[in-house]
């Protein structure tokens, strides 16, 4: 088995969702990626959205944990995703984002949207559908 340890944002921009998308892929994701080994979350987030879209972005506030397995090429993989809410100050969703990665792009979707482009893992749908209103979530971490 195959262990994730994944940090994503959910950046909202005039209403809108931004995804992430690889190439070929069927599915879209959060932007974040993995946690390095002695890294912190909020840290990693910055650092990951940084080499996605070469953006400064400012962790706001832990929303909650989602947590997913599935099977690719034979191999169980288990993955836990760390997320937080995201400001990117200089994004407009009316204008589209270059990655800096070549196999990545991004798009913007209204929420109403979401299963449709196929967001994985599909709890996240109902996070982000409910995120605001009713989902708190507790962060405690003694790394920085």
């Amino acid at each position: 088995m195959k262990f994730h340890y994944i940090v994503r944002g959910i950046v909202i921009v005039d209403g809108k969702v931004l995804l992430a998308h690889s190439t070929g892929a069927s599915n879209t994701f959060l932007p974040g990626g993995h946690i390095d080994t002695g890294e912190g979350a909020e840290s990693a987030l910055v650092r990951e959205i940084h080499e996605e879209i070469g953006k400064r972005a400012i962790v706001k506030r832990f929303v909650g944990a989602v947590e997913s397995v599935w099977s690719e090429d034979g191999l169980d993989n288990h993955e836990i995703n760390l997320v937080f809410e995201v400001d990117i100050p200089e994004l407009d969703s009316a204008k589209p984002l270059q990655s800096l990665e070549g196999h990545l792009e991004f798009i913007w979707v209204e929420p109403s949207a979401l299963e449709m482009h196929n967001l994985q893992p599909d709890s996240l749908i109902e996070c982000l559908t409910n995120w605001k209103t009713s989902w708190s979530g507790y962060w405690g971490t003694s790394l920085s």
